[in-house]
């Protein structure tokens, strides 16, 4: 069978994690772009990071009259049912889970509770759902390579060794959707993304985080000695690779089964070191941190983490078979985006 193109007008769509730094980027194209749209936002808003940012995020999506934000948790079963009576989406976005990689070492539960229950829960509900869901699009991520050393990454690799859990429940999540698309008939695309960045990011990840660091005088710790390097991809790239998916149904494989799996990176491995470089003076330029900032002060070079890859690379060949699409956003472009952003926000969050 063919793929099926999807209209998103006047179409609802749910979007889980919609609180979330991609989730929200999400929803406001969406809401932007598409007529007649209604975007249902499901979150927990969880405390893994400051909730300030997860509240800028959904306030800003309060603006839209398509929107509705629903809270609750997808590893609660009856509120992910609800949600789906309630709402009857036929195109739903699984961006919902519990994220990072280092944070999975200490607390294992947390993701199989999100990652694995959640994630079946939604295939349970997509599965069951009256009218019929047409296209469950969910987040992968760059992180089921693990250890694999050959190099650009590609979705025909073999990804059995996963580095961390967090890992492994990504993978699981391709596994359990492959079942249900053979099983079920359902349609369902998973999306591998790679090292994502932008504005009202995420606190953990590398560039909110050093750039925290540096504004309160600590040092940034550069693990590898600095001998990595991320195929980092800017959040409006992912967004309109998502879109893209959104609308077009998987062909069926040799089995019958309407799957597949895309990589979403830059398809441009940067060195940290580089991005570390970039960062500082934009920081600078932007008014963030004094010219005279000693940055190499406030450096710590240590060895690679548990978990860590040296180096993430995607192979973007089908996206741009399939979409002619990839994303391309310059890495400088987009750390001076995200700092213009941080800038503003920073004074918010003193004055609060």
């Amino acid at each position: 069978m063919k793929a099926k193109d999807i209209k998103l007008e006047g179409r609802c769509v749910l979007i889980t994690g919609a609180a979330g730094f991609i989730g929200s980027h999400l929803a406001e194209r969406l809401l932007d772009e598409f007529k007649d749209i209604k975007v249902i936002g499901l979150d927990n808003v969880n405390d893994y990071y400051d909730v300030r940012l997860k509240h800028e995020r959904l306030d800003k999506l309060a603006k839209y009259e398509g929107f509705t934000f629903v809270k609750g948790d997808i590893s609660d079963k009856a509120a992910v049912d609800e949600t789906f009576a309630k709402y009857k989406p036929t195109v739903v976005v699984n961006l919902a889970a519990q994220a990072g990689v280092r944070y999975s070492i200490e607390n294992p539960g947390a993701y199989v509770e999100a990652n694995v229950i959640g994630f079946y829960n939604i295939l349970e509900a997509c599965r069951h759902s009256d009218p019929k869901v047409e296209h469950l699009v969910y987040a992968s991520s760059s992180s089921v390579y693990g250890g694999n050393t050959k190099l650009p990454f590609s979705t025909k690799d073999q990804v059995d060794h996963p580095l961390s859990l967090y890992a492994a429940t990504k993978k699981s999540n391709e596994l359990f959707a492959y079942s249900y698309s053979n099983l079920y008939g359902m349609a369902t695309t998973g999306l591998r993304f790679f090292t994502v960045y932008g504005p009202i990011g995420r606190p953990d990840m590398a560039l909110f985080l050093f750039a925290d660091k540096l504004l309160r005088g600590e040092k940034i710790q550069i693990f590898n000695y600095g001998n990595c390097r991320r195929d980092f991809t800017y959040v409006d790239d992912i967004v309109t690779g998502v879109v893209n998916v959104m609308q077009s149904t998987p062909d069926s494989d040799e089995r019958g089964a309407k799957y597949k799996v895309y990589n979403i990176g830059n398809n441009k491995p940067e060195n940290l070191m580089d991005f570390v470089d970039i960062l500082q003076k934009e920081l600078v330029a932007q008014g963030v941190l004094p010219s005279d900032f000693d940055f190499e002060a406030h450096r710590e070079l240590l060895p690679m983490q548990p978990g860590d890859v040296e180096a993430t690379y995607a192979d973007v060949d089908d996206l741009i078979r399939d979409f002619d699409f990839k994303p391309d956003t310059d890495l400088r472009d987009g750390i001076h985006r995200f700092v213009e952003w941080y800038a503003g926000y920073v004074k918010r969050r003193d004055n609060n």
